[in-house]
């Protein structure tokens, strides 16, 4: 699926292996004459370094000149060391103060206009949006990645067309728009937000299948673990994890329910302490905290669950596939890009923890060789589909084009 969708809607296979072939024996973009100043812009320096490391590699090994802008975290530090120049963009994250974006926007054309990139990669809503707007006046070519829609699209009718509106005004002159699902891409194609000539599909950020590598599954079906990793949000489904759990802990009294992941996020969904110390009472849940390195709780894992109401591509169960665990997840846009029901997991309704519990004691259900065939089948998805080169080779395909595009013009 993302194999055929990789850069044009019609790409063959044996396009996209020509690409992949051709990009990992070209080590020097130069289609133009010099190196390229190629700006990545997030919400936060952690979400480059933690998820698109590889593809500032990619781009610094092909000689571009990379230059993160995001609000300064503990990942400053390492993406300078590994050869990025860093700067600090003040923001906020939450909300949509029109006064705080209205100043987050002539902060970015402030940037823009000291900084002149040669091209813009953008990444978060905010980012996204904004960004977009300013590279456009500044005459800079500005590449989204819609990595989701966030609660905009979850909170009501008047909320989505406001969405829209930013979204329909700050891509229309973007050169290509990267989505990480078809659902995702399908709503902004039928909402004439971008034009199909735009439209690019990604598989996520993609995954280093050598640091996720497949991990030995458990040989005993006693005390089963089904983990969640993520933000603890009502919008990943939390409650709908809790109430399962105690639905199946009724019948196999000896699952194990673990969350992982950090409690009080910067978001007006987010679960409080006092919840969460409740249900470990109960003896409902594990929690297990936050952690750098998610792998050794995967590892440890018989099933790994993402209950959310919307993702883009998420990177959990991406994750988890990759070192070939099953999954269980909701029928929702992003999650049903990585579980295909009955091959390497199960699907269920979103919002709805009885139909969250069914999918769990079907899976208990199954004898634990049928279980780590469904954790096998979902390390090769992540082998043919989610490779992190593909990703690389997507976007070194788009800024070939933005050349183009511009020699075309000069």
């Amino acid at each position: 699926m993302w194999i055929r969708a990789l850069v044009a809607p019609n790409l063959s296979k044996e396009r996209v292996s020509r690409v992949l072939k051709a990009v990992s024996n070209r080590r020097s973009r130069d289609l133009a004459g010099a190196p390229l100043h190629i700006m990545l812009t997030v919400n936060a320096a952690w979400n480059i370094w933690n998820f698109r490391r590889n593809l500032v590699a990619s781009l610094l090994e092909d000689g571009h000149r990379i230059t993160v802008l995001a609000p300064t975290d503990e990942a400053e530090q390492l993406l300078i060391g590994a050869g990025c120049e860093f700067v600090h963009l003040p923001m906020d994250r939450r909300g949509l103060n029109p006064f705080r974006d209205f100043a987050l926007l002539q902060r970015f054309r402030r940037i823009f206009s000291t900084q002149r990139p040669d091209l813009i990669l953008g990444f978060t809503i905010k980012n996204n949006l904004y960004g977009a707007i300013a590279a456009r006046k500044a005459g800079i070519p500005f590449i989204p990645n819609v990595t989701g829609l966030g609660t905009a699209f979850l909170g009501g009718r008047l909320l989505q067309s406001i969405a829209e509106t930013l979204y329909r005004s700050a891509f229309r002159s973007a050169p290509f728009v990267f989505f990480q699902n078809e659902d995702d891409q399908a709503l902004f194609l039928d909402h004439g937000l971008v034009k199909p000539s735009q439209a690019r599909l990604l598989p996520g950020s993609g995954i280093d299948l050598g640091q996720f590598a497949p991990a030995p599954y458990s040989t005993t079906e006693d005390e089963p673990v089904f983990l969640m990793i993520g933000r603890l949000l009502r919008d990943k489904g939390v409650f709908e994890f809790v109430r399962a759990a105690r639905m199946v802990r009724r019948q196999h009294p000896l699952a194990r329910f673990q969350l992982l992941g950090p409690i009080g996020s910067v978001n007006r969904t987010a679960i409080g302490q006092e919840e969460v110390e409740a249900w470990q009472e109960e003896g409902l849940i594990e929690y297990l905290g936050t952690r750098e390195d998610v792998r050794d709780a995967i590892a440890a894992a018989d099933c790994v669950v993402l209950p959310s109401y919307r993702e883009g591509a998420p990177r959990t169960l991406i994750e988890a596939a990759a070192m070939a665990r099953p999954l269980i997840a909701t029928d929702v846009a992003g999650c049903r890009a990585v579980v295909e029901e009955g091959r390497n997991g199960f699907l269920c309704a979103a919002r709805d923890s009885v139909s969250l519990a069914h999918a769990c004691l079907r899976f208990l259900a199954l004898p634990v060789k049928d279980r780590r065939r469904l954790g096998e089948a979902a390390r090769r998805k992540m082998e043919a589909e989610f490779d992190q080169a593909i990703v690389a080779a997507a976007y070194r395909d788009v800024i070939d084009g933005c050349v183009r595009q511009a020699a075309g013009t000069a």
